[in-house]
């Protein structure tokens, strides 16, 4: 029998402390779009999304009003595109980006991911063409989301991939400088990148992965953060750590329902589960106020990392016990741009590119939304990189940069996107140069217990 309780938690999760379903993500392969011509590629892409995703958006608002659960985005990732153009006798990557845009435009859904290549170990004439397209391909689309995977624990890191990326940011930054250089905040470079995430901006339907299927994004880090608000001062670690397992089971149920009933819906298979505490900028629902509700003066002071590598531990044990499927990247982000606690620990210089690097250790993703002066050198951006790559193949997890080279703006300064990309202070970074390290080029190693067959 339901309780009383149980059913005014639940609402007060959602219209108190911002539960929502953060994002319906349509894994869909378009290997079999392939064609020698460019124009029939285009058209099958076009089609195939088409048939596919035509209900995603009408069904997931249903089954919002139906559960009075918010799903705030749906979204599409596809096969990485670089596989799909290389097929090509004359391929046009802008063209393909440019339908995958409208395709999106046309079924209603927010972002397209998958115009991404997988360079870990070097890269093919598709992989180099598609890479040297995405500064264009993002500034000349609304939807398209672009990620590059340039290291992993296997293959170590790919350091002209890595001086390359360097490259690409700043080019995406230039080309969409009168938006705030928000081309840089649709594109991601991966180490160890997981294939069925549904996050963007580095969601793709990878390989393993089937025909299609259902990839749910849950968040709740304000549900989170009231639930370790209630526990009394004295509590001690095992208990906190106990209350946000139990807190994160719940949400992830929540996303469980609902992935299911859509899935089903649709007709597709339902995917995983990702549990992340994706935050947004709406005031408490924050990940750096976990950290203060846990006892901390602000995001940034000593035990901060500790603390969210607790968190980010207790969020995936309590997770994984409400679902048969916890995939993606799951776990807890700390997007500067996009958490409002994050904003101002920034703003107030608790936070540093530093610091933030540490926390990556024990988190998801990585380096999130960072916005950094638009006239630092390619090389220093190569060696921010290299060092996040690095953190992700030694110690086997998924890292990330999303970093934003604010065009003509410097520290202290700002950029603003809106919605749930936010806006986040320029940070300095180091003025000591990397140049001669990234261009030795090759790849660093993977290392030892990547041989372990």
């Amino acid at each position: 029998m339901i309780k009383e309780t149980n059913i005014l938690e639940t609402i007060n999760m959602i219209r108190l402390y911002n539960l929502d379903i953060r994002t319906v993500t349509l894994a869909l392969s378009l290997r079999d779009c392939i064609s020698e011509d460019n124009n029939r590629l285009c058209d099958n892409i076009y089609s195939k999304i088409l048939n596919y995703a035509k209900n995603l958006v009408r069904y997931a608002d249903e089954l919002a009003d139906e559960y009075s659960i918010p799903i705030i985005n749906k979204r599409i990732a596809v096969t990485p595109v670089s596989i799909l153009g290389e097929s090509c006798k004359n391929a046009d990557y802008i063209k393909i980006a440019k339908t995958l845009d409208a395709a999106a435009k046309e079924v209603g859904v927010n972002f397209v991911g998958g115009f991404s290549a997988l360079v870990e170990k070097g890269m093919t004439k598709g992989d180099e063409m598609l890479i040297e397209s995405i500064p264009e391909a993002l500034s000349a689309t609304q939807r398209i989301c672009s990620s590059v995977n340039v290291a992993s624990s296997k293959a170590g890191i790919n350091m002209d991939a890595v001086l390359k990326m360097s490259e690409i940011i700043k080019k995406s930054a230039e080309l969409t400088k009168d938006f705030d250089s928000i081309g840089a905040a649709k594109l991601v470079v991966f180490c160890n990148v997981p294939g069925d995430n549904p996050f963007m901006a580095g969601a793709f339907c990878g390989f393993g992965e089937p025909e299609c299927a259902l990839n749910v994004g849950v968040s709740g880090p304000g549900v989170v953060r009231a639930a370790v608000a209630d526990l009394d001062k004295d509590a001690d670690m095992s208990e906190l750590a106990n209350k946000i397992k139990q807190t994160a089971y719940k949400i992830t149920s929540t996303g469980e329902l609902i992935g299911r009933k859509l899935s089903k819906r649709l007709n597709i298979p339902f995917g995983v589960i990702d549990l992340s505490l994706a935050p947004t900028p709406a005031i408490g629902d924050s990940v750096a106020g976990i950290f203060q509700a846990m006892g901390l003066e602000h995001a940034g002071a000593h035990g901060t990392t500790a603390a969210l590598a607790m968190l980010n531990d207790a969020v995936k044990k309590g997770g994984i016990m409400a679902s048969s499927h916890v995939g993606g990247l799951s776990g807890a982000f700390i997007p500067v741009s996009e958490d409002a606690g994050m904003i101002e620990a920034a703003q107030k210089e608790y936070l540093n590119i530093q610091k933030l690097e540490t926390m990556t250790s024990v988190c998801s993703v990585g380096l999130d939304m960072i916005a950094i002066p638009g006239n630092t050198p390619n090389d220093v951006i190569a060696g921010i990189i290299a060092d996040e790559m690095a953190i992700g193949m030694i110690n086997k997890k998924t890292t990330a940069v999303r970093i934003i080279p604010a065009i003509g703006k410097s520290v202290g300064e700002s950029v603003s996107f809106g919605g749930l990309l936010g806006e986040a202070p320029v940070m300095p970074v180091s003025n000591l140069s990397s140049s001669l390290f990234v261009k030795r080029g090759g790849r660093i190693p993977a290392p030892i217990h990547s041989l372990n067959n």
